[in-house]
């Protein structure tokens, strides 16, 4: 049994979350009219994780573009117009005032198919840096396709298929006529009666700033009769007419490419350009909405004060230039308002200053503010070499082997496929982020880079860059592959070798499958599960968590509850050690135990999968758990989830390794007999999430300790009527019952009950 102390300090393990009382961050993520050729060329040369993002990127979209985005975003030409940084700050240009001709890269990059994927793709990129730093976004906004970046860091699709989008929307917007905008300084209800059958608002950047759209025609008219008045208005640089009626006539095909995604809740909250106001999770997922966003005016100044209803907020812009950053600062402050805190992270494309100077400047701002601690501070400003003039020499630890042309090589591949730098010979493949949908696309990298054929399971048996290199190496030569065997002491990683990784949410763990972890926050976290089916969390709660896995729900019920009390049921010693470690990291109230509950007290049997521990039972039964696991991957598939068509060639395969087991003794207890050592009064919720002997733990409670249960959350197997028999005997008890099958397990077995005690028992 362990006790984790409520005021247990947090270790932190590489790039961490903002630290508890920081500042707040708000990501910003601008839209076009900032873009120029060359943007972030000095990040991609220098920046490990922005060049694995931005190549990344580029092989992913490469299909749906039919060419590299980093040749338009990075021309190879040594002398160009467009590479040449000025050497002071061009006024007249910043302000639109220069009439020169635009360089070719400079036109090639403006038309609409090819700026806003590569946009797209250097806030995405320069986003992972400042995640990698450990800045996280309590919220973020965009403008216009800046909610595109927004959308995709919070989960709603992921980077691949937020490309396809991406790109297929500007191709339509390529093929409608050219269009026009005009920025216009008078607010939105005065400008509406000026604008005519043709013309829409665009944009409402501020109470007297607004932006206009519409074919060329009337609004160069329009531009003539505020002229007339004494209005100021500036032609917008563009070649569409966006977020207008213009944009109309594509918004059905729009919808019709987004209804071939799976759109999912953000996990991070993000703001609506369509509305000014938190994007809800029926927007996100609608593809209906994502046409609306095309033609309705982007309420930018509506947004922002969503954003600035918690005025202590940094506000980061995530993007070339700082045209974000200037709206905020120019917007007014209340008479009791502090002064806002703004943070740019990117050069403007007329600006004579490095990108890397830039980058630094905004590290260090965001320190002084106090978005990011000392530690964070030290770890994140090595991402990058340091700017001219400062020392840049880092010497290896002498005992680092350089690493052999096959490992270097198979390194790339790594931190291509990974988004992070990978440079040991050690590093770990799953430790750094890869699982068994990963391992398949790297099955693929492997053959094109090596020519060679590496099955699943090799990938899993030689988990490392050495050992994996010696595999490929032994292929070419012709000898057969055979497992790497581990040097001494090696053989396990240790409790301090387990992988981590930052869930959505910020909190970082340590996890033993990062897929199955990433299953587990969805539905606890991200869908609230628990919580959608009448079952509520009071102050105080006492939670019963059986089967507690490496600790999410345990998380959940701290984070969510206030002055929760846990009390914590893992059998499993490997998962048992992982949710030790994350209850005392994070300073949990909770009692772990290290047996499982039944009917009975006794010792039994118990089959581990490492690789899909929640599978695993006291009632292991492989034949029927590959049949959930297959039906779980086919309604994925019938859902539209298109990750699931890189396992199909590999499925036999990936269910061997999935279901590779050890087997251990493990002990079993009352649920009752805990109870009364424990002294315990009541329980708010008790939550049962075990293999085929949910009954059993149901079976171990006393007659007299059932008036104190409230509430039961239960996953259960449908063997021989148990659902039938625990509803009814739930209802007998008092309790209001509910019983389910989720989408996702439709073909199998598993149901969930849920149970709330509708009056008070007297028994």
């Amino acid at each position: 049994m362990v006790a984790a102390r409520p005021d247990a300090p947090p270790r932190i393990e590489g790039p961490g979350p903002v630290p508890a009382g920081g500042r707040p961050v708000a990501f910003m993520f601008p839209g076009l009219g900032d873009h120029y050729v060359d943007m972030g060329r000095e990040l991609y040369q220098k920046l490990p994780v922005f060049r694995a993002e931005v190549d990344r990127c580029a092989e992913l979209s490469a299909p749906e573009l039919g060419a590299d985005v980093r040749d338009w975003m990075f021309p190879r030409r040594e002398s160009s117009v467009a590479t040449e940084r000025p050497a002071g700050l061009d006024l007249r240009r910043l302000l639109g005032r220069d009439r020169g001709e635009a360089s070719p890269e400079q036109r090639a990059l403006d038309r609409t198919f090819i700026a806003q994927p590569a946009l797209f793709v250097v806030e995405y990129a320069l986003a992972q840096v400042w995640l990698h730093s450990g800045v996280r976004p309590e919220l973020m906004i965009g403008y216009s396709l800046g909610e595109y970046v927004a959308a995709c860091v919070a989960g709603v699709l992921p980077v691949e298929e937020m490309l396809v989008l991406v790109a297929g929307r500007a191709k339509l917007i390529e093929a409608l006529p050219a269009g026009g905008m005009l920025a216009v300084t008078l607010p939105e209800s005065a400008l509406r009666d000026l604008l005519g059958d043709e013309l829409s608002i665009s944009a409402v950047n501020g109470p007297d700033f607004c932006v206009v759209a519409g074919p060329p025609e009337p609004l160069a008219a329009l531009a003539r009769r505020l002229d007339e008045r004494g209005v100021v208005s500036r032609k917008v640089q563009t070649t569409h007419a966006f977020h207008s009626e213009s944009m109309r006539p594509i918004a059905d095909r729009v919808t019709a490419m987004a209804k071939q995604h799976r759109f999912r809740p953000p996990r991070i909250p993000y703001v609506s350009n369509v509305t000014g106001e938190l994007v809800t999770d029926a927007q996100a997922t609608d593809p209906a909405y994502w046409s609306e966003h095309l033609c309705r005016p982007v309420r930018f100044y509506d947004g922002l004060t969503t954003v600035l209803r918690r005025p202590e907020r940094i506000l980061l812009e995530v993007g070339p230039g700082q045209t974000l950053s200037s709206m905020v600062m120019g917007r007014p402050l209340a008479a009791d308002e502090s002064p806002r805190l703004v943070v740019a992270s990117m050069r403007h494309g007329l600006s004579p200053d490095s990108d890397l100077e830039v980058l630094h400047r905004a590290l260090a701002k965001l320190w002084t503010f106090g978005a990011i601690d000392g530690g964070a501070f030290a770890q994140a400003a090595p991402l990058a070499e340091a700017p001219t003039g400062a020392a840049t020499t880092r010497e290896a630890p002498a005992e680092a082997a350089p690493l052999t042309a096959t490992e270097q090589a198979l390194a790339d591949v790594w931190t291509r496929l990974l988004g992070a730098e990978v440079s040991a010979a050690d590093a770990d493949f799953f430790a750094h982020g890869g699982n068994s949908l990963k391992a398949t696309r790297l099955i693929y990298l492997v053959s094109k880079a090596f020519g060679v054929k590496l099955s699943l399971r090799r990938i899993y048996e030689n988990p490392t860059i050495a050992a994996m290199a010696a595999d490929i190496d032994r292929e070419r030569g012709g000898a057969a592959a055979t497992t790497a065997t581990p040097a001494a002491g090696e053989a396990k990683r240790g409790a301090d070798a387990r992988p981590r990784m930052r869930l959505p949410n910020g909190l970082w763990i340590t996890h033993q499958n990062e897929g199955e972890t990433h299953h587990f926050y969805d539905d606890i976290f991200a869908h609230r599960s628990y919580l959608r089916h009448g079952v509520e969390l009071p102050e105080d709660a006492v939670v019963f968590n059986v089967g507690a896995n490496i600790g999410l729900f345990t998380l959940f019920v701290h984070h969510e509850g206030k002055r929760a009390r846990i009390y914590s049921f893992e059998p499993a010693p490997p998962l048992f050690e992982v949710l030790s470690r994350n209850v005392a990291e994070h300073g949990v109230t909770a009692t772990v135990f290290n047996f499982g509950l039944s009917d009975r007290e006794r010792e039994a049997e118990f089959t581990f999968y490492p690789r899909s521990s929640g599978m695993s039972s006291f009632y292991a039964d492989e034949a029927d758990e590959r049949h959930v696991l297959q039906t779980i991957i086919g309604n994925q598939r019938a859902a539209g989830q298109v990750e699931v068509d890189d396992i199909s060639a590999h499925a036999g395969e990936l269910l061997d390794v999935r279901f590779q087991a050890d087997r251990m003794t493990a002990r079993l207890r009352r649920l009752s007999n805990v109870i009364r050592e424990q002294n315990v009064a009541r329980i708010d919720l008790l939550k049962v999430n075990v293999q085929r002997c949910e009954h059993e733990v149901i079976a171990g409670i006393d007659e007299q300790d059932w008036p104190k249960i409230r509430q039961v959350a239960l996953e259960v197997h449908d063997i021989d009527g148990r659902v039938a028999e625990l509803c009814e005997l739930f209802t007998r008890r008092g309790f209001e019952v509910r019983a389910i099958q989720d989408e996702l397990y439709v073909g199998t077995n598993i149901h969930n009950i849920y149970a709330v005690r509708r009056v008070s028992e007297n028994a």
